[in-house]
């Protein structure tokens, strides 16, 4: 395994930090007092616009599609330490580089199942960073970490199938510019228990889709979203089926793989940004005549933050590594390994950083109460931490059962 940095990956790493630094940290500020002066949580703050034209003239722009037609066509172990720095900024870097979960797990479920009139209305609108989408998959009444407990109905009528039950959770639907849904449920219940599944195109604002509510994370409402929606006998073409009838299983594991790395080495970002902010503030506060950082139980905490951080981003180019030489499949226990081990990492680095910043790390004028917020939940999302824990299981149980 080599994780050293090819020559286009280390140019791309050079022109993002640098485009961190002149851009998107400054603007942190600016961004905050533009939500806040809307008064809406959902405000499309003309600084995101600013940046998102500045990282497309940059070329920062689609880094995460492995297809060159569409994107810069890195493979995983590439776009790694990419993704890594936008996570230091998780609200603002994603977006401006056109790199925001769900966009890019559904661009490439557009690529890979859409038909040509899907990529010309919605995948070619998306790479262009002009509209938002989201996926709707999690339902409130069933456990959905199980997706075969999904019960939204799929029923065929003609020309056209017919939608109803409720999702949630459906992040990016309140986003001002979300213009699509990729939803998943049931098309025959009767089938064989992975076949029963079919993920469907659906305007936002086709008729009988109702946006409920907005739901809060730790307090907080994200501008884009995290939506519970009724679908009321909406009714969608057959042509809107994507890859065919019986295959959002399929789909569904095909996009969940690399979302699922995406969102580590984010979280890797985060904790970096996290040690950094705990660093500085120990070696400028001071406390009992001496600066913070002279106390043992900090400087042990700073020392376990870097072993933390670098043994996470290890695995997590593992994986990557694994994604690119035998494909998702082969590579299912480091994903799942990495989908535990990242946030839980982050979030220990996180803490000691609210720790050590006192009243003010569980404030807004620092970014650590919010991205704890954020990881908190990323242990459920995609799966939550007990799922992986029992693929990782079942896979060692296996090899000793000779299995």
């Amino acid at each position: 395994m080599d994780f050293g940095y090819s020559e286009r990956c280390e140019e791309l790493r050079t022109r993002l930090l640098a485009f961190m630094d002149s851009h998107i940290y400054p603007a942190e500020a600016v961004y905050a007092q533009q939500m806040r002066e809307s008064g809406d949580p959902h405000f499309d703050a003309p600084v995101v616009a600013e940046l998102k034209a500045e990282a497309k003239s940059q070329g920062l722009w689609n880094l995460f599609h492995p297809d060159d037609r569409y994107g810069a066509g890195l493979t995983n172990a590439e776009y790694a330490p990419l993704a890594e720095i936008m996570g230091r900024s998780p609200v603002l870097a994603p977006e401006a580089c056109n790199c925001s979960a769900p966009d890019t797990g559904n661009m490439e479920v557009f690529t890979q199942f859409g038909s040509e009139e899907h990529k010309k209305r919605w995948l070619a609108p998306l790479l262009e960073g002009t509209i938002r989408s989201a996926f709707a998959m999690t339902e409130p009444a069933v456990a959905s970490s199980d997706a075969t407990n999904i019960e939204m109905t799929m029923l065929a009528d003609g020309d056209h199938f017919v939608l109803n039950g409720r999702k949630w959770w459906t992040s990016n639907a309140l986003h001002p510019n979300c213009r699509v849904l990729i939803v998943m449920g049931k098309t025959d219940p009767e089938a064989s228990t992975h076949s029963q599944q079919s993920m469907m195109v659906v305007p936002i604002d086709a008729p009988g889709v109702t946006v409920v509510r907005g739901l809060p994370v730790f307090g907080y409402q994200d501008r884009e979203g995290h939506a519970e929606i009724l679908f009321e006998d909406v009714r969608v073409p057959r042509e809107d089926v994507l890859a065919g009838v019986g295959k959002g299983f399929m789909i569904a594991q095909a996009r969940l793989g690399p979302g699922r790395i995406h969102h580590c080495m984010r979280a890797i970002g985060m904790a970096e940004r996290a040690l950094d902010l705990m660093c500085v503030r120990a070696s400028t506060r001071s406390a009992f005549g001496k600066p913070i950082a002279a106390q043992s139980n900090i400087a042990d905490w700073i020392a376990e933050s870097r072993i933390d951080i670098e043994m996470a981003r290890l695995l997590t180019m593992k994986a990557a590594w694994l994604m690119d030489t035998v494909g998702n499949k082969g590579a299912r226990i480091e994903i799942a390994a990495i989908k535990v081990a990242a946030p839980a990492m982050a979030l220990r680095i996180i803490d000691r950083a609210i720790q050590v910043h006192g009243g003010a790390g569980v404030s807004d004028d620092f970014p650590l109460a919010q991205m704890y917020a954020h990881l908190r939940t990323l242990r459920l999302a995609d799966g939550p931490d007990e799922v992986h824990k029992r693929t990782i299981a079942r896979y060692e149980l296996g090899a000793h059962a000779g299995g």
